[in-house]
């Protein structure tokens, strides 16, 4: 096997290297005046940099098809500028129950035959409770691994026996995002510290489940914030294996209800200084793909991105439907990572 070519035994959507591959350096000492100069770049020098990191790690250039599930839609007691979720945020979300394992399994199967090789569920919860409702997530995630696909799951915080146990069930990745950087945290979220954030995500790293954390850009931050928050996640001791770029969509009855829908170009950016400063990580356009044209989201997969979620929905917001997404990496000549055949 190649020095540089994933083991055995790496999830199926990341690249996991001993080392990296030549010409491709990864650092965890980055300074915010470094990153905003990679991010400042004329766009297009930006984008051949990305690129030429990108094709030099994923050197098939396949895109991995995710699906997303909200296992348990509204009813959250936290108060998240841009989350419809909230309860406190009047926005027609109402708190439903868990989902019943076999209906999430259904589900899973459903998009795994549509091409999907990573399944997430999500919980409208502020931190994992112990009890017969983790219980039943445990069987979920079990259920998803037994389907041949990464199984990931966002529940809110955990604490370390939780993280073991979803470890023992099989959890490939869990998705805690920063959102933003720590200084602009505050002016989107009171209810939860960005070091909560921060210990529930070493959590999981000890576990020794894969990390999913990335943020959110259109939530009236400045530049300097959308640095800092790349900069956080670029310097840990080691990088999110899986980096999400979402951007707002904007919810009626949500505090961020009336922000401008973020630029395309500002999408590419970041994207591109993601793929720059965690070379190895699979970088996903996630939400807020809906009000982007199909140039601008193959641009986002020039510039780095390299997973999708496809679906109707993305937890209770809106996404392009299926066959659209189809249609785009169709045209684009794009393949999609082939789920695992092999169960």
């Amino acid at each position: 096997m190649s020095a540089h070519a994933p083991s055995d035994d790496s999830f199926h959507g990341h690249a996991h290297f001993a080392t990296p591959p030549p010409g491709v350096t990864v650092r965890h000492d980055w300074t915010l005046p470094e990153v905003r100069a990679l991010y400042a770049l004329p766009l297009l020098e930006l984008i051949h940099k990305a690129q030429t990191v990108h094709r030099a790690v994923f050197q098939d250039n396949k895109v991995q098809l995710c699906s997303l599930l909200s296992i348990k839609t509204g009813g959250c007691p936290e108060d998240c500028g841009y989350c419809p979720q909230a309860a406190r945020h009047h926005t027609g979300v109402k708190a439903e129950k868990l989902m019943p394992v076999a209906a999430v399994l259904e589900s899973a199967a459903q998009a795994r035959a549509a091409g999907a090789t990573r399944f997430c569920m999500g919980a409208a919860w502020r931190e994992v409770k112990d009890g017969p409702q983790f219980d039943s997530v445990l069987e979920m995630v079990k259920g998803v691994k037994a389907l041949g696909m990464e199984a990931c799951a966002t529940l809110g915080m955990l604490s370390e026996s939780q993280a073991a146990r979803l470890r023992e069930a099989g959890l490939s990745a869990y998705n805690h995002n920063l959102d933003t950087s720590a200084e602009h945290y505050g002016d989107i979220i009171s209810t939860r510290t960005y070091d909560d954030r921060l210990r529930t995500l070493e959590r999981v790293r000890k576990a020794g489940i894969s990390v999913c954390s990335g943020g959110i850009i259109g939530l009236g931050e400045s530049v300097e914030d959308r640095c800092g928050l790349l900069l956080t996640l670029a310097n840990q001791e080691v990088h999110p294996e899986s980096v999400p770029i979402n951007a707002l969509v904007a919810v009626k009855g949500t505090p961020l209800e009336n922000q401008k829908p973020v630029e395309s170009v500002e999408m590419v950016r970041t994207i591109a200084t993601a793929r720059l400063l965690m070379p190895l990580s699979m970088v996903r356009l996630s939400a807020g793909r809906k009000q982007m044209n199909e140039e601008a989201q193959l641009l986002c997969m020039l510039a780095g991105a390299n997973s999708i979620f496809f679906g109707d929905k993305l937890l209770t917001t809106g996404n392009p439907e299926y066959a659209q997404d189809m249609a785009l990496l169709e045209k684009a000549g794009i393949r999609p990572l082939e789920p695992d055949t092999s169960r």
